[in-house]
Order: structure tokens, then C-alpha cells, then sequence
């Protein structure tokens, strides 16, 4: 069995990923940086989400000697100019703080109309292998957001997010109809093949 590690301790994600690649392939093992904890955090510093991806997967990559995955993602938000973006993740200026973050970002749109709440998901996953070797590949998700939370599933501003032509947000969704339209299962579901191919390998 082949072992790819991704990038992240953020158990949904993880989860994700692990039931993206089973619908492709059973022989290869997804392990979350809970694997490493030698393995510190490392600084997304990038200006872009593939940037971003790009860093986090070579650095895990280096340091566990495995083939590594990682992802940015973020919600870009057409009223506000494309923002939070990469720092979708740390908008309230703590990184994770998801409630912070939906409150800050409800609060600062509170004024918009409702027809012009567009806003997109962008994920780019990318491939790095300890040899170097790397491939990135990109996801998006376009929508529009409601003005108050709906829903238990996903995370980050899922509750606020509802896909462009359906009626619940994407915390309502299970996880398999999330999977099938997100932003990252689109991006992870185009890299699989490379993970489970001669990259991967």
C-alpha cells in the first residue's frame, strides 16, 4: 500500500479527501499531519491559493519523506472584491476562528443586496513528491450567500454559502453531495489520478 500524507489536522478535510480517493483507488493510505507531530506548522505565506498549496506540500513532502498533498482554499466574495481569498482561513485575525470569521465577514456585507451577494469557493490542491516533483490543480464552487447561518455540516462559511442553482446552503448538504460540487472535491477528484499514478508512485 502507497502512503501520501496530507498537509492538514483539519479532520474534515481529511475525511474528504480519504472518500474522494476510495472512489478511485483502495490500495493507497491517507494520513493527516496527526502522523507527524514533529512536523510544525508551516507559514502560508503565498499570494495565491496555488502558492499557498505549492509551500505546504513541498515542506511536508522534505520532512516526511512521502508524497504529500496539500490544499488552499478560500471564499472569494464579489461585493468585497474577491476577499477574504487566501485569507479566508484567518479573516478575524485568528487562524481557524470559524465563527469569528462568518460573524466578521455577515457584519461586513450586512448592507449588500440580496441579488448582489455572489461570491465563489476556490481550492487549489497540489502534488509534491520528495524528489520535487509537484502538480497543482484547481477547483471552484460559485454561489451566493444568505445573511444568517443555515445547517450542521461542512465548516468554515459553508452555513452562509448556497451552491449557484440550489436552495441549501453547503452545511446542509450531505457529505457525498458536497463532495460531488465542491470547490476542493472538484480539485482532489483531478488530482487523484496523479496520487495513484506514476507521480503518486
Amino acid at each position: 500500500m502507497s502512503r501520501v500524507v496530507l498537509a492538514t489536522r483539519n479532520p474534515g478535510k481529511i475525511a474528504e479527501l480519504r472518500r474522494i480517493l476510495a472512489e478511485a483507488d483502495d490500495k493507497t493510505e491517507l494520513v493527516g499531519l496527526e502522523a507527524f507531530p514533529e512536523i510544525g506548522e508551516i507559514a502560508e505565506t503565498g499570494l495565491t491559493f496555488a502558492e499557498n498549496a505549492l509551500l505546504k506540500a513541498h515542506a511536508v513532502a522534505s520532512l516526511s519523506g512521502l508524497p504529500a498533498v496539500a490544499d488552499d482554499s478560500g471564499l472569494c466574495v464579489d461585493a468585497l472584491n474577491g476577499m477574504p481569498g487566501v485569507f479566508s482561513a484567518r479573516w478575524s485575525g485568528s487562524h481557524g476562528d470559524d465563527d469569528a470569521n462568518l460573524r466578521l465577514l455577515l457584519a461586513q456585507i450586512s448592507d449588500v443586496p440580496d441579488g448582489r451577494r455572489g461570491a465563489h469557493f476556490a481550492c487549489a490542491a497540489a502534488l509534491a513528491l520528495p524528489s520535487g516533483e509537484e502538480l497543482v490543480v484547481e477547483g471552484t464552487l460559485a454561489g451566493r450567500l444568505i445573511r444568517a447561518p443555515l445547517g450542521t455540516g461542512g465548516f468554515g462559511y459553508d452555513p452562509v454559502f448556497v451552491p449557484e442553482g440550489g436552495s441549501r446552503t453547503t452545511a446542509e448538504l450531505a457529505p457525498h453531495e458536497k463532495d460531488a460540487i465542491s470547490h476542493r472535491g472538484r480539485a482532489f477528484r483531478a488530482l487523484v489520478p496523479a496520487m495513484v499514478g506514476p507521480l503518486g508512485r
